[in-house]
């Protein structure tokens, strides 16, 4: 069994990539870490009332199961000089997925991109400093990607992120 199969069972994750695994314990956790991601293991610990090395032995695993992905920055769009977004729904050719996510990881400005089941193939968020770079993406870079057949393009005018935890 690999690593990697080992950690999913530990977490009782089943191959269909379901966690079933979390515990009270454990969503406290990654619901301090979605709030401070800076947070020291001494620091988490107190926060969900358990101790430092049940801590760290839990955050260990989450990493290692992919629980835990990695920890970022979240950057503000606007003050960071992308102040233009808009989701971008693209049709694509049957079973080109591959293909087309490989060349649209490539297209500047795109934040995120997600394989949809539905009236389109493709949602894609793109972060763009102005209109004219924003045009650009669109017209150019992303339809201009082998296998877009066609795209659809909404402005956001405001966005938040949901304050609540999805465990609550």
């Amino acid at each position: 069994m690999g690593q990697e199969d080992q950690a999913s069972t530990e977490l009782g994750v089943d191959t269909g990539r379901s966690v079933r695994g979390l515990d009270e314990v454990d969503r406290r956790i990654l619901e301090a870490l979605m709030r401070d991601g800076r947070l020291s293991i001494r620091a988490l610990a107190e926060q969900v009332h358990i101790s430092r090395t049940n801590a760290y032995a839990r955050m260990d695993r989450l990493i290692r199961a992919g629980v835990i992905t990695g920890f970022h920055a979240r950057v503000a769009p606007e003050a960071a000089g992308l102040g233009t977004s808009a989701y971008v729904a693209l049709t694509i050719e049957q079973n080109s997925w591959r293909e087309v996510s490989a060349q649209l990881a490539r297209v500047p400005y795109l934040a995120h991109a997600a394989l949809l089941g539905g009236d389109h193939d493709v949602l894609a968020l793109v972060r763009a400093p102005d209109n004219a770079a924003l045009r650009d993406v669109v017209l150019d870079r992303i339809q201009g990607v082998p296998g877009v057949l066609s795209t659809r393009t909404w402005l956001v005018f405001d966005e938040f992120d949901g304050a609540t935890s999805p465990w609550r």
